[in-house]
Formats: C-alpha cells, sequence, structure tokens
C-alpha cells in the first residue's frame, strides 16, 4: 500500500474510534499500535487529528472526570486513571479543581448508598466503610474528616 492509502487507512480507524467516544492521544496511540500499523504514520495522523480539532487531551480529561464523578469516583482514584491514559497532573488538575467542593459531598452519599446513614460507632465497621471509601478513590484525610 502507497504511504497515502496507509495514512486514510490509520485516519478512517481513527476516526472509527472517536465517532464512539472521546480517546486520550496516548490512549488512540495504543490503539493503532495494535492494528501494526506503523509508528512514524501514526504519529502523523496523530498530529492531523489534533490540528483539525477531532483529537483533544483537554476534551477527554473533562469527559473522563464528569463521567468518573458521575459513577461515584473519587478524585484520587481518577486522577490515577487519567496518568494510565497520558494525560498529565496539570490537565487533570484544570478539571478536578473545579469539583473540589463538591467531593466530600460525593463521598457521603456513597457511603450513605452501601451503609445508610448511621455512621457506626465500632472502629471495625468505620475501617470497613473507610477502606470502602479509599478504594473508590477518596483520601484517607477525607474519608477520616467524615468519621470524626
Amino acid at each position: 500500500m502507497t504511504e497515502k492509502k496507509v495514512q486514510t487507512s490509520i485516519r478512517n480507524k481513527a476516526m472509527d474510534l472517536l465517532a464512539r467516544r472521546e480517546h486520550s492521544e496516548c490512549e488512540l496511540r495504543q490503539k493503532l499500535k495494535s492494528r501494526d500499523y506503523e509508528v512514524d504514520a501514526i504519529d502523523a495522523v496523530l498530529q492531523e487529528l489534533k490540528q483539525d480539532h477531532l483529537l483533544s487531551d483537554a476534551r477527554f480529561a473533562e469527559a473522563y472526570v464528569n463521567h468518573r464523578f458521575n459513577a461515584g469516583v473519587g478524585p484520587v482514584k481518577i486522577r490515577h486513571e487519567l496518568r494510565l491514559k497520558g494525560i498529565t497532573d496539570a490537565l487533570a488538575d484544570e478539571f478536578l479543581e473545579p469539583l473540589s467542593d463538591r467531593w466530600d459531598q460525593l463521598m457521603m452519599l456513597q457511603r450513605v448508598r452501601k451503609y445508610g446513614e448511621t455512621i457506626p460507632a465500632g472502629y471495625a465497621e468505620r475501617m470497613k466503610q473507610a477502606r470502602f471509601l479509599q478504594n473508590r478513590g477518596f483520601s484517607p484525610e477525607s474519608v477520616m474528616r467524615l468519621f470524626r
């Protein structure tokens, strides 16, 4: 295949993936590499997509943060997941920071959904609930603040 046909093929596959949901540049690069396209051709296509505003890490990060927040996931876990998808901490902060006044409320909501309104008096039950919340992505400090 000629270089132009290869790039068209890569672009079509990338557009197909982007039509389903937003992707980070790193994530899209990995998916295209798994289809045995050449790295140089992939990079060229990704540059074109960014110039055409069809691929945006900022747009991906915003959509991802909102999706995970609505799923009840805390900021620690969301930040970690974004790092795995190639999003910088600075970009993640841009979308996590506006939600800063809502994390405690979300954490309380998650605890109430799972365990009910009453905060337990026993240490073992408190630690069980604390582990649950920390696994959901809430910081240990905020979890302990909830139980005080």
